[in-house]
């Protein structure tokens, strides 16, 4: 199975959906991942409010790593809808169509 093909999201209206529902995920764990760091050296600033920041830290780096997690977790979704696809009709999905040439005009 290979992953992380560059046109394999838009393959059929599933896969854009399935990629962007993905998409959504990855952006708001990452904007919550930066918020928290951003909320967390604010506090850190002051002795009283360092550990809470520090633990905003900690918080903050599991949705970092949540990040290529999404990432992967999309790149399977993607790659098992395309094996389905190919087994209902029986050809793959994530390659171009061929296109005919148009008939030249004399």
């Amino acid at each position: 199975m290979k992953l992380f093909l560059s046109r394999r999201f838009d393959a059929s209206s599933r896969h854009r959906r399935v990629y962007s529902a993905y998409e959504i995920a990855y952006t708001t764990v990452d904007c919550l991942a930066a918020l928290l760091f951003i909320i967390g050296s604010i506090m850190f600033l002051y002795d009283d409010l360092m550990r809470a920041g520090t633990w905003l830290f900690i918080v903050g780096s599991v949705f970092f790593a949540l990040r290529p997690s999404i990432r992967l977790a999309r790149e399977l979704h993607l790659a098992r809808l395309g094996k389905a696809a190919r087994q209902k009709i029986g050809r793959d999905q994530t390659t171009a169509p061929t296109v005919r040439p148009e008939p030249s005009q004399k």
